[in-house]
């Protein structure tokens, strides 16, 4: 007799993926007594830039400190606009605001929910300033259509990859065409509990994203600009190490637990891949047709399988944005408010759980 949903165990939306390899770099670390920023940091820094095929990986507080501080280091401030999506999480549009800028929003592609790169060149104006597009759930955005666009207008591209460990886009990889920026929050594709990285391949820019993140220091107790505390430990350096070399075995496993469901799953569109382009999977994103997604998801709650939404609510829609007098008309980004639910995807899936995952989501009565 087959289990109940009742008497199987809870499958989370995420599961941070930490063992005993883990454990023991943070002991080595408490060990040593140097917890501060000092030679892991600098390691990990070197093996993830080499990872992204950049000259420069500069370690920060997290992935929002990450996009502010490469913003600043681009010399971006008040007066000035930042082109970049409505379909993210905030963070990726308020670094704009938190240097000072306005961000303006194209609409999504209706099928990847990646900013529409046919539509970035009628919204530049005279103090348009930089593309900041994110590579959202996993999947790089066309860079080529990005870059083309940068280089003719002399903008500045800041890549939001905080979604997107590893992804490539015609064989490069995220955090390499512009700055690149990078979250290890709990639940990404690797995570050092907290935290995040720029990368970039202009020392200058590598040079100032240093001193702003350390107060502006260029030697102890030698302050030339006004910094910040935006420094990351030799803990989140120990684990973001031993995360570093599973990163690729991790992704694999999320590219092939979206494949199973991709091709098992109805009822539901499953997520589009562009051609060329390596999807990593931080998120597995279905759309729900119709009005049925809040059933849907009860329905997976019922059976046991975590569900979650990214995003409810776009940017310009949030309170926050009103209150600035944004009254964009974005229908592309509005609609996949409406209609995205992301599934279980995290590399420790079993067969069994995907199977039951399917077997959910195909047994909820959904239109045709």
């Amino acid at each position: 007799m087959n289990p109940t949903p009742s008497e199987c165990p809870f499958i989370p939306i995420a599961k941070p993926q930490l063992g005993e390899e883990e454990k023991a770099a943070v002991m080595a670390v408490l060990d040593s007594g140097m917890l501060a920023q000092g030679q892991r940091v600098a390691e990990f820094e070197a093996r993830f830039a080499e990872m992204c095929g950049v000259r420069h990986a500069v370690a920060v507080a997290s992935g929002t400190a990450a996009l502010w501080l490469a913003l600043l280091a681009h010399g971006i401030g008040p007066g000035d606009e930042v082109i970049t999506t409505p379909f993210s999480f905030i963070a990726s549009s308020n670094c704009a605001l938190f240097v000072g800028a306005r961000p303006v929003f194209v609409d999504i592609e209706p099928d990847t929910c990646l900013i529409d790169a046919s539509a970035i060149e009628a919204k530049i104006t005279e103090r348009t300033r930089a593309i900041l597009p994110v590579h959202l759930y996993g999947q790089p955005c066309d860079m080529s259509a990005v870059m083309e666009i940068a280089g003719r207008h002399n903008l500045v591209v800041i890549e939001d990859a905080c979604q997107a460990h590893g992804a490539t886009f015609e064989g490069q990889s995220v955090g390499s065409f512009g700055t690149g920026c990078f979250s290890f929050y709990p639940t990404k594709n690797m995570t050092t509990g907290e935290g995040g990285i720029v990368t970039t391949n202009d020392d200058a820019v590598a040079e100032r994203l240093r001193l702003l993140r350390n107060h502006g220091q260029s030697q102890r107790y030698r302050h030339d600009i006004l910094g910040y505390h935006f420094r990351t430990t030799e803990i989140q350096a120990a684990i973001g190490l031993i995360q570093l070399g599973k990163l690729s075995t991790w992704n694999e496993q999320r590219v092939a637990n979206a494949h199973y469901l991709s091709e098992r799953l109805q009822g539901v569109q499953v997520p589009v891949v562009r051609p060329n382009r390596r999807h990593v999977f931080h998120q597995y994103t279905i759309r729900v047709p119709g009005d049925r997604r809040q059933a849907l998801q009860d329905h997976l709650t019922k059976q046991g399988i975590g569900t979650a939404i990214h995003y409810p609510c776009p940017i310009h829609r949030q309170p926050v944005y009103q209150s600035l007098g944004y009254n964009d008309v974005l229908p592309q980004a509005e609609t996949a408010s409406r209609q995205v639910l992301s599934l279980p995807i995290y590399p420790a899936l079993s067969t069994s759980d995907l199977d039951r995952i399917v077997m959910a989501v195909n047994s909820f009565a959904a239109p045709a």
